[in-house]
């Protein structure tokens, strides 16, 4: 993660930076500030490792102190963590800081909110693909720190067979025997269906794990109540709050919300700054 974590604070700066801030350079070099970061509403607080990076990058001098620890749930006009050391370094850095921040607790404030609408039940929340370009692993981070369990990171460390790959294959049974032929025990294999018959389809040729998309509520109740006990059912498609405890009261193991990751809205922070 520390890599990946280098890799997208080095791309942001260099996109925001260029060849230099010309505003900052109005500021005397000497001059040295301290600013204080304030969340403006109820958030889970989430991106700490980023934020750090990116001042550390800009100017490892800087001594950033925090007040709240990553995931937790912070209150309207809460003080976050205070940055000391020159005012040039603390205003060149502080937008690539503040989206990554704001963007990454955007994902685990909506995440435990969906989280918590499960309370008292068995079912699990799971995050998708459906990230930002370049922040899959961050946002997948962002999702486990709200209380979400990670789907499969990407198409390298795991299989899903979705409805084009089946047709590919030439049916069900031939894309899950050739998957279950050449994908290790380790790994993740699961087969999307849209209908309880292509459920068993796949059940009967091994399938462990089965995505039931867009099913209603009595077919998600039918296919809980006739699965084998060693195969494990994932709910998926057009799922919101309002309808996420419902679908898990049908008894799925688990949901899948591509809205975690796709439909966040950034949390509203301000940095505070004052010259010393």
């Amino acid at each position: 993660m520390d890599k990946h974590i280098d890799t997208l604070v080095q791309a942001a700066l260099k996109e925001d930076i260029g060849s230099g801030d010309l505003t900052a350079a109005l500021i005397p070099e000497s001059a040295q500030a301290t600013a204080t970061l304030i969340c403006r509403e109820t958030a889970v607080l989430c991106g700490k490792p980023w934020f750090n990076a990116v001042y550390a990058a800009v100017d490892n001098s800087l001594d950033i102190i925090w007040f709240v620890d990553e995931g937790a749930l912070l209150d309207a006009d809460q003080k976050v963590c205070e940055i000391k050391g020159t005012a040039r370094s603390i205003l060149t850095a502080e937008r690539t800081a503040i989206n990554l921040l704001q963007t990454l607790s955007g994902t685990a404030t909506i995440t435990r909110r969906y989280v918590d609408t499960l309370q008292g039940l068995n079912t699990r929340v799971l995050d998708t693909r459906k990230t930002i370009p370049g922040m899959r692993l961050a946002q997948k981070y962002a999702a486990k720190t709200g209380g979400a369990m990670n789907h499969r990171a990407g198409l390298y460390d795991g299989v899903l067979i979705k409805e084009n790959h089946i047709r590919a294959a030439g049916s069900i049974a031939a894309a899950v025997a050739h998957a279950l032929e050449t994908t290790p025990e380790n790994v993740l294999l699961e087969v999307e269906v849209e209908n309880q018959a292509e459920m068993f389809q796949a059940i009967d040729v091994g399938a462990k794990r089965i995505l039931l998309d867009n099913f209603s509520l009595d077919q998600l109740r039918l296919a809980v109540s006739h699965k084998p006990a060693d195969v494990t059912l994932e709910a998926s498609g057009n799922v919101t709050l309002e309808t996420l405890r419902e679908i898990a009261q049908t008894g799925v193991d688990y949901i899948s919300v591509g809205a975690l990751t796709k439909n966040l809205r950034a949390v509203d922070f301000s940095l505070q700054f004052s010259l010393t």
